[in-house]
């Protein structure tokens, strides 16, 4: 808790929370035992929003989403400001004067404490097994992710995975107009549909958002290309921190791979990628500090592909370059979080380009 002493607390007249703190955290159980209101920072912020918010959340893709609708949104002549989980608190962005939207990523962390905070779009993008280290259980974790929609009006727009079960049986109880993306047949990816209903919304032309999404060229951090070296391509994934995530990256590029994976515990599970990694992954080389994970990750892929212990980014990095051969490609995708070894993904990431670039 830092300097957070109870005298301390009990002396404040507002609490606002970061994401990283956990609702039953006992800093905050003192405030609210005192009566003393506790809001999170996405609500705080929201306080003294004077522009229309549109909001995404899901359990993968958010990042890559609101990178693209704002580029969309710009491409398009609107003026936009990118805040929120993808790195900068909408509170830091929210007085920016001459702004058309804010483009927020929302965590469920973020929507556990919201109250009042009603985005005019609100994008749910999917849902599947994530942070079972906070949420007790799937079902805790998907209330808070279905908040986003809980203060929206007629006036305003829910967009939904039109394939994912768990989105759409929200359908029937939510007051906003109701948009469904990833219909099938359609030639784009779920997170380009997604990018493209909110763009109609607006009023953007299809065209526009077609050729943002030609040169779009990613985001840090996701599936993206370091270098090739002797013929090996190196990709950083450290943004995967998810079973899904991982899933993702491995059907993306072709085999061989050797892959790193591992950091710090979300109680997830990983048996349902036994098949595909016994298929596409090379070697896998357990990076991590945590034994939990470690024998978890023996436990689920022993006797499927062989496995080498780290708990070194620069040593997990020289085995896999001593192992690979010209066509194979070296992918991070750790499918846990980071906070094992680092202070966050983009940490991990930016450790294993310079590592990767120094080679």
């Amino acid at each position: 808790m830092g300097g957070h002493t109870r005298a301390f607390v009990l002396a404040s007249d507002l609490i606002v929370v970061s994401p990283g703190v956990r609702r039953d955290a006992e800093v905050l159980q003192w405030a609210q035992g005192e009566g003393i209101p506790v809001v999170g920072e996405i609500e705080f912020a929201w306080q003294f929003c004077k522009k229309p918010v549109i909001a995404v959340t899901g359990s993968n893709g958010k990042t890559t989403t609101v990178s693209l609708i704002a580029k969309v949104l710009e491409a398009g002549g609107k003026k936009v400001e990118l805040c929120g989980n993808v790195g900068t608190p909408f509170s830091q962005r929210v007085l920016s004067e001459n702004i058309d939207y804010f483009v927020v990523e929302v965590s469920s962390f973020q929507l556990e404490l919201i109250k009042a905070f009603r985005p005019y779009i609100s994008v749910f993008l999917n849902f599947n097994q994530n942070h079972l280290d906070r949420h007790p259980d799937m079902q805790d974790y998907f209330n808070a992710k279905k908040r986003i929609f809980m203060n929206q009006i007629s006036t305003e727009y829910a967009v939904l995975n039109a394939r994912d079960e768990m989105v759409t049986c929200l359908v029937g109880g939510l007051r906003a107009q109701v948009r469904l993306f990833n219909k099938g047949n359609e030639s784009l990816n779920p997170n380009q549909l997604a990018v493209l209903e909110v763009s109609r919304i607006i009023g953007i032309p299809d065209a526009i958002a077609l050729e943002v999404f030609k040169g779009f060229a990613g985001v840090e951090h996701r599936m993206e290309k370091v270098r090739t070296l002797h013929g090996v391509e190196y990709i950083n994934d450290s943004k995967a921190t998810t079973v899904e995530a991982g899933q993702w990256a491995l059907m993306g590029i072709p085999a061989p791979i050797i892959m790193i994976c591992g950091g710090s515990e979300k109680n997830l599970e990983y048996t349902g990628l036994r098949e595909l990694v016994k298929s596409k992954v090379k070697k896998m080389i357990v990076l991590t500090q945590e034994d939990g994970v470690r024998e978890k990750l023996h436990r689920t892929f022993d006797g499927i592909v062989p496995l080498e212990d780290q708990a070194d980014m620069r040593e997990a990095v020289k085995s896999a370059q001593e192992l690979a051969v010209a066509g194979d490609r070296v992918l991070l995708s750790p499918m846990f979080a980071s906070y094992d070894m680092f202070d966050n993904f983009e940490e991990r990431g930016q450790v294993f380009k310079e590592i990767v670039n120094g080679l």
